[in-house]
This record gives structure tokens, sequence and C-alpha cells, in this order.
């Protein structure tokens, strides 16, 4: 759906925020016009109720490099409570298992740690990706190699990932993700990785 005036849009997040408070809202718009937009859509959302308002303004971007397909991914994906869904799929496709090449949802929830970890450390470093959706298959595969990789794990949910992050080191990486409070994260030493999911808060 593309919105012709600000308007528009304005009363499409009221409609939204009535019928679900807790859901994000996504727009299907192409990145030029997500960009164009932002600028105006801030400033018309400051009018809007508290839960809306309370929102980071900034624009909301994360860089990757995939540790086993080698790929780049620099992207903004959010404005305040707006997703962008090219952006979205995107990043889907990027922290896809590489292993069977199936692509699951990402929770956005988890993108929002991401950046806040980033931002933590001044926003300037890429996360390295060790593992983001993970496939049942792949998972089960895991298990046999190993008995640290969870039955139900979150990554068959697209609601973890395993990272490191360029220019910090993991254990103050790790330090950073359980201060947030905001799902579980475990550290890695000899691997030299952290994990961060967006289950219950919990720590390892």
């Amino acid at each position: 759906m593309y919105y012709r005036r600000v308007e528009d849009f304005v009363t499409c997040v009221r409609n939204s925020r009535i019928q679900n408070r807790e859901q994000p809202l996504y727009i299907s718009m192409n990145r030029r016009q997500f960009l164009t937009k932002a600028g105006i859509i801030s400033a018309a959302l400051t009018t809007l109720t508290p839960v809306i308002s309370r929102a980071s303004k900034i624009p909301r971007s994360l860089s990757f490099y995939n540790t086993h397909t080698r790929e780049k991914l620099n992207i903004l994906y959010a404005w305040a409570d707006t997703y962008d869904r090219d952006a979205l799929e995107e990043i889907n496709y990027f922290l896809r298992d590489f292993r069977t090449g199936d692509i699951h949802p990402i929770d956005p929830t988890l993108l929002d740690i991401l950046h806040g970890v980033s931002q933590t450390f001044g926003g300037h470093g890429t996360f390295e990706v060790i593992s983001g959706y993970r496939s049942p298959k792949t998972n089960s595969l895991l298990r046999k190699q190993s008995n640290k990789v969870a039955k139900r794990s979150l990554h068959m949910q697209g609601k973890a990932i395993d990272i490191r992050l360029t220019g910090t080191n993991t254990k103050k990486l790790q330090q950073c993700a359980i201060k947030m409070q905001r799902g579980g994260v475990g550290y890695y030493r000899k691997s030299d990785f952290v994990h961060i999911d967006t289950g219950r808060v919990r720590f390892w």
C-alpha cells in the first residue's frame, strides 16, 4: 500500500494502534519512498499518542557480514514504529539458512536489540553473523555434533542470532546485551561469539 499524503499515513497508524497496540506497523514502499517520507513522517508522529511518540525518531540501520557466505549488507530497516518491508525481506534473505537455502522471517525485535547494542558501541561496527535462521533439518544436524544446540532453538523461529561485532571484545558484547534485559544471551568464549535471542531473559 502506498500513501499519497501524510494525513493518510497518520490515519493508518492510529487505526493500526486501535486494532493491536503491541504490533509494529509495516509499510510496503520502495527504498526511495521510505527515505523521502521519513523526515515528513517524523514530524507527523509527534502529534500521535504516547506509544508512538516515545519511539525512537532516528532511522535504524544495521551492518552485517556473513562469515559463511562472505556476503555483506548495510541496510536502513526502520524509522520510529515504521518498518520497511522491503528491507526486512532483504534481511530475511541475508540471514537465511546457508546450508539449505531456507528463508524465514526474522523477528524485528531481534533487529532492534542488535541496533541498541550497536549504538552502545558507537554505531559504527559490523555484525559478523555466525548463525541466523536455522531450518529444523540444520538444527537437527548441529544437535548431533554438539549437545549445546537446543532441540527447540529459537534460531528455527527467526528469533535468535549468533554474532560478533567488529572492533568490540565479545565479552563486552555479552555484558552489553545482558544489561539490556531484552532476551536470552549466551557467551561462547572458545568460538568467540555471542548468542542473542528474543525469548525470556536468561544468561549462560
